[in-house]
């Protein structure tokens, strides 16, 4: 057995001779990146203090944001293009789940609502969708392929033949074991590497559900060592395991729980650790400079160590040169071939539709826009995307593996306030996906101020110019008298309650990607009731007004707002033209004054012309200017008396308490509006508000002492309105605590609280 023996016991004597001893003449380093989420930004400041320093990096290993900045490393990319790309927007936007504006879509969009949480119904149980994410990863995923693909096939799809060999590890939470990865889609192995629980949504890899690579091996040297065996190991580490669980800080035993303990530390003497201090949150990406920063000083510390350790040195001109023979190597992306993963064949047919031009070939340009399309569609739960290059045609194959979302949807929401406009919201969808798609949603809220049902189906068909057809079915009902309460006080106007049923037919089709056009017309009848006095009983009858109206409609909209209330960032732009052709009838009550008949009829015509629009500077910053302007100009003819006709004139609403409220001097037939807005945000979701505006109508509606209606001189009066809101963005929608200004002579201030959101269905002459 000596014969045996003797060789191995060679074989470790060698092993720990290269350990142990002093590697003056190393030829090979490997590089491990450790996982830290935004921390991780150090490994940049690492990579650029070894070049300037011209320090070989022969392998590298990562976990998490180490396997995506080492993978950009070993793709054959600078630390400067690097630190160029983590200081971008498109980065920027990966980060916190945002479309880049570009791609924003909104031909898709559904109309807002107040919901706050969704429910999806499958077919054997109700599954709440407590999101597996906080960000979404559409943007990041279709990201990752683009900066991967040429690389990934440059090396033939095998890590060792990258710029630089590479490795970076997952883990699979049912196995409870690291997986590594060696070949394959690099992209791929990346976002499975950083898809940190409840974070960033986990991927599918080879029938393997998988996760971040921290919680099983957060620093992987053992890989490194076991795989590329260097001579010097350069470790950089921005994290470290867990403290003990805390019996009273539920994340800190969630943590312990998914997380194992990593082994910080390289496997022999022939290394360093650098490690960099970062005083940042996990996933804060709001200023990077400062984390590359911190791991360029972290490594000039250690810089004699390190040179002293490796006596090889790379030139900057052969480096330079070495990349640009690999990158040449690369193919352009441009895709053949379209898979799709997930769907049935008239699902898969629609989906191709919208991804494809009518060219066969198809750039990566073109698949971003159809891609960002068709993720935006409410039938799509969610897509992932994979390039791989085809030899033989000589261009990429496109896989996208696509899951629907589910059939039946509900909805659940509404507002809390101080004041008495509270609602509920609840809403069922019904999705179909084949050759074409099918929406149908039913919703209700109901409240003191504000009650609605709404039916309305909406048909999209994916023609080379998208169209849609959705016929609408809506009951809206206003009570003034009981929602007016100010926050302290008792104090209610005279009776005014609204309501209206209305049908239509809307035909639509996308103006680029953030506008489209949308025309129709239906059939609706408004009824007005209301005491013109306050001072009536209850045995008292109101005066009523019913218009019966056929109408006909066409607006131009773009829209890349944020959120759907109390936005901070993008624009807005309506142009409408409505033309009303109707009947008004009046029917006086017990307390009119009017010399009128038991019923007055009359007929009316109008063609309204309406603009609004909105838009927020210095989006990244924290103090951000919104400005907002609103124009009217409708030929609209006067009711039987004022009630009637301030009651059916366009309103000028632009805050969240002026929708809640009745207020005549805001009101007009011809009028221009606008103001500013101030958003200074005190943490990221937290925010201080100041808006202002300034109302000038042409002619105001006066009340003549009969309680008839004229107009005024042109100009003859201007109103303002102000607001101050402290917003805090929660996740299910935002509460907001508001002092509000009208120019009024009796009670011109009001405070309004409230949870949720304050939103409405469409009124039928809105």
């Amino acid at each position: 057995m000596n014969f045996i023996k003797q060789p191995i016991l060679l074989l470790l004597s060698a092993m720990l001779f290269l350990c142990y001893s002093n590697p003056v003449k190393a030829q090979k380093v490997g590089l491990v990146l450790s996982g830290g989420g935004a921390s991780g930004l150090a490994h940049i400041g690492v990579l650029k203090a070894l070049e300037e320093n011209h320090i070989p990096v022969d392998y590298i290993t990562g976990t998490s944001m180490g396997a995506m900045i080492g993978s950009m490393y070993a793709m054959g990319f600078s630390p400067a293009q690097i630190e160029k790309l983590v200081k971008s927007e498109s980065f920027r936007n990966w980060s916190e789940g945002i479309i880049d504006q570009k791609y924003v879509y909104y031909f898709k969009r559904d109309d807002s609502n107040a919901s706050w949480v969704t429910f999806k119904i499958s077919d054997s149980s109700l599954t709440s969708i407590i999101p597996t994410n906080v960000i979404s990863p559409i943007a990041m995923d279709i990201g990752s392929m683009e900066l991967a693909g040429g690389p990934a096939a440059a090396a033939n799809y095998t890590f060792d033949s990258l710029f630089i060999p590479f490795r970076c590890v997952a883990a699979d939470i049912e196995l409870k074991q690291p997986v590594i990865f060696r070949e394959g889609d690099l992209a791929e192995a990346v976002r499975a590497s950083m898809s940190y629980p409840f974070y960033i949504k986990p991927i599918t890899v080879n029938g393997k559900l998988l996760y971040d690579g921290g919680l099983y091996n957060n620093f992987p040297s053992n890989i490194m060592y076991e795989d590329f065996f260097p001579d010097f190991m350069i470790g950089s580490n921005v994290s470290g395991n867990n403290p003990p669980p805390d019996e009273d800080n539920l994340f800190s035993q969630l943590k312990n729980m998914l997380q194992s303990k990593s082994n910080y530390s390289i496997l022999c003497e022939a290394g360093v650790i650098i490690e960099p201090k970062t005083d940042v949150g996990l996933f804060n990406f709001s200023n990077v400079s400062p984390i590359i920063d911190s791991g360029y000083v972290a490594t000039m510390r250690e810089m004699a160590f390190i040179k002293a350790h490796i006596e090889r040195r790379v030139d900057p001109t052969e480096l330079i040169a070495k990349r640009a023979a690999f990158k040449a190597k690369e193919p352009q992306i441009i895709f053949d071939n379209i898979y799709i993963e997930g769907l049935n064949k008239k699902q898969a047919d629609y989906a191709r539709k919208i991804l494809r031009k009518k060219n066969k070939l198809v750039s990566i340009e073109d698949i971003k826009e159809g891609y960002f399309r068709l993720a935006s569609d409410n039938k799509i739960k969610h897509i992932y995307p994979k390039a791989k290059f085809n030899k033989q045609t000589g261009y990429y194959d496109l896989f996208l593996r696509i899951k629907k979302e589910r059939n039946i949807v509900t909805y659940f929401g509404g507002n809390f306030s101080n004041k008495p406009i509270s609602e509920g919201y609840i809403g069922v969808q019904y999705n179909y996906l084949g050759k074409f798609a099918m929406s149908t949603l039913a919703n209700a809220y109901f409240g003191k101020l504000y009650s609605s049902v709404q039916l309305k189906t909406r048909f999209d068909f994916p023609f080379k110019t998208p169209v849609y057809i959705e016929p609408v079915f809506t009951w809206n009902k206003w009570d003034y008298f009981k929602s007016s309460n100010a926050f302290f006080e008792d104090v209610k106007p005279a009776y005014l309650i609204q309501s209206e049923e209305y049908g239509q037919l809307n035909f639509g089709f996308p103006t680029g990607k953030k506008g489209r056009i949308v025309t129709g017309g239906g059939l609706a009848r408004t009824t007005d009731r209301y005491y013109q006095t306050s001072s009536f009983t209850q045995l008292d009858t109101s005066d009523r007004t019913d218009f019966d109206v056929a109408s006909a409609q066409a607006y131009y909209e773009i829209n890349s707002l944020n959120r759907k209330q109390y936005a901070n960032s993008g624009e807005h732009l309506k142009i409408k033209l409505q033309y009303v052709n109707g009947l008004e009838t009046n029917t006086p009550g017990s307390t009119t004054v009017l010399d009128t008949l038991p019923e007055y009829k009359n007929y009316h015509e109008w063609v309204t012309l309406k603009i609004c629009g909105e838009r927020y500077f210095n989006r990244r910053g924290t103090f951000k200017i919104g400005i907002y302007g609103e124009g009217v100009y409708s030929t609209q003819t006067l009711f039987n008396n004022y009630t009637s006709s301030i009651l059916a004139a366009p309103a000028f609403q632009p805050t969240a308490d002026s929708r809640t409220v009745f207020k005549e001097n805001y009101r007009a037939h011809q009028y221009i509006a606008g103001g500013l807005k101030f958003v200074v945000n005190i943490q990221k979701n937290i925010e201080l508000r100041a808006e202002g505006y300034i109302f000038q109508p042409y002619e105001s509606l006066i009340k003549r002492n009969d309680l008839k209606v004229d107009y005024s001189k042109p100009f003859a009066f201007q109103h303002y309105i102000a607001t101050g809101y402290l917003v805090w963005h929660t996740p299910v929608g935002p509460m907001s605590l508001g002092v509000n200004y009208y120019d009024q002579v009796k009670d011109p201030f009001s405070i309004l609280f409230h949870f949720g959101y304050i939103l409405f269905n469409k009124r039928a002459l809105e």
